[in-house]
């Protein structure tokens, strides 16, 4: 038993270690905020993703990391999160709904815990493939901004909404205002400045454009999107049907 004691003790030792090791060789004070027309800037970056076509798209799917599956019914705000042996169908205006887990419906607290795990995965993963979209959403402010190596960006603060309010993102655009990456001061990662591209950038129906691939600058950690589709029927989503139901 004392073996496995200091065991633990090492571990926990060197995890402390190790934090501490790359909170003081990665971490990036927030950005300095500089004078001009940040909104203009916003909007620069919403044409080159077009988002006039994101907006009138009637329906999305895609698949994130950890097999986080996603349809969504963008004109009802509606979804169809599944995980694992877990399916739920999400009215996230009202953040409720259905679940299931191996086919048979939940109840009480088992329903309620697997739509608020729905919920999270949602803010969390949504952001990942729409996030240039939002800049405008409610709650967000816009500003200009500098990095420690006087790069200029878009700083995006979200004041509210989501699971993480107060929130920052630092976004880099190329000469034509489209997303290429953004360094993140958010409570998930307790280093500041985490850098994170957008690329390999696919159009959806219509013409608006989403980030398939991120790589981070924490062990270069990728982030892709899988089975992306889109569509204004059901049908091109490969359903007859509208398969979330509330």
């Amino acid at each position: 038993m004392k073996i496995l004691k200091r065991i633990l003790i090492a571990v926990v030792v060197l995890a402390v270690l190790a934090f501490l090791f790359v909170r003081l060789t990665m971490h990036e004070s927030r950005p300095t905020v500089v004078e001009g027309n940040a909104d203009a800037l916003a909007q620069k970056m919403l044409m080159a993703v077009n988002k006039p076509a994101w907006d009138t798209l009637k329906y999305v799917k895609w698949t994130f990391p950890r097999g986080h599956s996603f349809v969504w019914d963008k004109v009802q705000n509606d979804a169809l999160i599944s995980w694992e042996d877990y399916v739920v169908h999400l009215d996230m205006d009202e953040v409720q709904g259905k679940a299931f887990k191996a086919d048979q419906e939940l109840t009480g607290d088992e329903r309620n815990k697997a739509v608020q795990e729905a919920w999270s995965f949602w803010c969390n993963d949504s952001f990942w493939f729409s996030a240039p979209y939002k800049v405008f959403d409610p709650g967000t402010t816009r500003q200009l901004a500098t990095d420690k190596d006087g790069n200029q960006g878009l700083l995006i603060t979200y004041e509210s909404g989501g699971v993480t309010p107060g929130d920052q993102y630092l976004w880099y655009l190329d000469d034509n205002g489209m997303p290429t990456g953004y360094k993140m001061w958010v409570k998930i990662i307790p280093v500041g400045g985490v850098y994170a591209s957008w690329e390999d950038y696919v159009e959806l129906k219509g013409g608006a454009r989403v980030a398939q691939s991120h790589v981070l600058s924490i062990m270069d950690m990728k982030i892709d999107m899988t089975d992306i589709a889109s569509g204004d029927d059901w049908t091109d989503l490969g359903y007859n049907a509208n398969p979330i139901r509330l």
